[in-house]
């Protein structure tokens, strides 16, 4: 079951969540960073194990923190690897953005 849960945040943004389950772990590989239609780059990670809204809402609130990031969005697939596409205005470094999904709870893994 595939269940879209779209937190799109801006810099300075505050992401929470509150299903009260004390923290999920889990794993997220990036996907080639693709130009957005903003003007910015898109690039795909996934992130296994999330499971809920507070999941998404920890990895939500550490990536928005990256300088440059402008936007993320989240397609969540509760027990396996969700889709994390992160929109900013230049190419992340990726030992950053694992840096930032790890102080969430949780590792880069590879897309189905």
């Amino acid at each position: 079951m595939i269940e879209d849960l779209t937190l799109t945040a801006g810099p300075g943004a505050t992401a929470t969540g509150g299903c009260g389950c004390g923290g999920c772990g889990g794993s997220a590989a990036a996907e080639p960073g693709t130009p957005a239609a903003a003007g910015g780059v898109t690039t795909t990670y996934g992130v296994a194990g999330m499971t809920c809204g507070h999941c998404v809402a920890a990895v939500t609130e550490e990536l928005v923190a990256l300088d440059g990031v402008t936007a993320v969005d989240v397609r969540l697939v509760p027990g396996g690897t969700s889709a994390v596409h992160v929109v900013s205005a230049t190419p992340l470094d990726r030992s950053a953005v694992a840096a930032a999904v790890d102080e969430a709870g949780y590792e880069l893994a590879d897309l189905p």
